[in-house]
């Protein structure tokens, strides 16, 4: 595949998950039940559970193209995904001194995220039977 079609198809990929990361961040900023970061939490989450039903399904068949997961795995993961704002709202927990949501938001994106990519495999394991 050509250089450029592939920057395409992931540039266009990540302008959608960014779109959508931010949408739910939106959607979930007043969400009171503790004061965690819930749509970077849940993008992480559910971008995890995507990424392994991606490698699930691309492990198995011919489904996906190359273009395909260039634009949903790299582009759209990526950009719907986001390590450096886990990071920046887990270190603000930090510098607050509130070492609770600290702990929990760590302990809940890293273990969800591990989940939710075993589940995404699961998912493809089960539906190929």
């Amino acid at each position: 595949m050509q250089t450029f079609i592939a920057l395409v198809f992931v540039g266009a990929g990540s302008m959608l998950g960014g779109l959508s990361r931010y949408g739910l961040t939106l959607a979930t900023q007043n969400l009171a039940a503790f004061s965690l970061p819930y749509g970077t939490l849940l993008s992480n989450l559910a971008g995890c559970l995507v990424v392994g039903i991606i490698a699930g399904v691309s492990g198995k068949t011919e489904l996906l193209s190359t273009e395909m997961r260039l634009l949903l795995a790299t582009g759209f993961c990526g950009g719907f995904t986001t390590m450096s704002s886990f990071i920046y709202e887990l270190g603000q927990f930090i510098q607050d001194k509130e070492f609770f949501f600290a702990s929990t938001y760590f302990a809940a994106t890293l273990a969800g995220a591990a989940l939710a990519f075993a589940l995404g495999l699961l998912i493809v394991e089960l539906s190929m039977r």
